[in-house]
C-alpha cells in the first residue's frame, strides 16, 4: 500500500506544479470519492438482500413457485425504486466532485451524514416492500428527502464563494449543479402531501427522478 501511495505520489508531482499543497487535496479527494463509492455500491448490492421467497419447510411445486414469485411483486418495485434513487443520488455525487478541488472538515462531515442516509436506504426498502400503506410510503419518502437535502447543502457549502471548488468557475453552471437534487427534493416532498391521499400514486412519482437526472446530465 505504502509503495502504491509513493507512486501516486510521484506521479501527481509530474502533473501538479502546485506542490504539495494541491497533492494533499488530490491524494485526500480521491480517498473521500473511492469511500463514497464503495458506500454506494454497497447499498445498492445490499437492496437484492432483501429479496426473499417466503420461508418454507418443503420445496414448492412449480405453480407454488410461480405464484410466490409473481406474488412478490411489491419486492421488486421497492427494490427498482431505490436502485434508481440511489444511482441518481450517485451520478450527482460523481457530477458535483468534477468540479470539487479542494476539501476541509466541513465537507467531510456533510459527505458523511450523506452516506449515512445512502447506507440507511435498504431498511426503508424493506419496509416497503412488505407495507404498502401510508406510514410505510412517507417513512420511504422522508429519508429520501434527508439524503437530497444532505446532497444539495454538500454542493452549497463546497460551492459558496468558492470555497472549495474553481474560483472562476460559471456562476450559471454553480448554480445548475443545485438542479437535480432540488428537483429531487420536490419529488419527494411533494409525494409525502400526495401519500395522504393516494399511496400508490406517491410511489409513482418516484419514477420522476428519471426526468431530474436527466434534465441534470443535460445541463452539464
Amino acid at each position: 500500500m505504502n509503495r502504491r501511495i509513493q507512486i501516486r505520489t510521484r506521479a501527481l508531482l509530474e502533473t501538479h506544479p502546485g506542490g504539495e499543497d494541491d497533492i494533499h487535496h488530490q491524494l485526500g479527494l480521491e480517498r473521500l470519492i473511492f469511500f463514497s463509492d464503495a458506500v454506494f455500491a454497497i447499498s445498492i448490492t445490499l437492496l437484492v438482500l432483501e429479496i426473499r421467497l417466503p420461508a418454507s419447510e418443503t420445496l414448492y411445486t412449480d405453480t407454488e413457485l410461480l405464484q410466490k414469485l409473481s406474488g412478490m411483486w411489491q419486492s421488486y418495485l421497492a427494490y427498482i425504486l431505490s436502485f434508481l434513487v440511489i444511482g441518481t443520488f450517485w451520478i450527482a455525487h460523481h457530477r458535483k466532485f468534477r468540479f470539487i478541488k479542494r476539501y476541509d472538515g466541513g465537507l467531510i462531515l456533510l459527505n458523511l451524514l450523506f452516506l449515512m442516509i445512502v447506507a440507511f436506504i435498504p431498511f426503508p426498502t424493506a419496509i416497503l416492500s412488505s407495507y404498502s400503506g401510508l406510514t410505510a410510503t412517507v417513512f420511504y419518502a422522508l429519508v429520501m428527502l434527508l439524503a437530497s437535502l444532505l446532497m444539495t447543502a454538500l454542493w452549497w457549502y463546497a460551492s459558496h464563494h468558492g470555497r472549495l471548488i474553481d474560483p472562476k468557475m460559471d456562476l450559471h453552471m454553480r448554480r445548475r449543479q443545485f438542479l437535480a437534487p432540488l428537483i429531487t427534493t420536490a419529488i419527494f416532498m411533494g409525494s409525502i402531501g400526495l401519500a395522504f391521499f393516494n399511496q400508490n400514486l406517491a410511489r409513482l412519482s418516484w419514477l420522476l427522478i428519471l426526468i431530474a437526472s436527466l434534465v441534470a446530465g443535460r445541463s452539464d
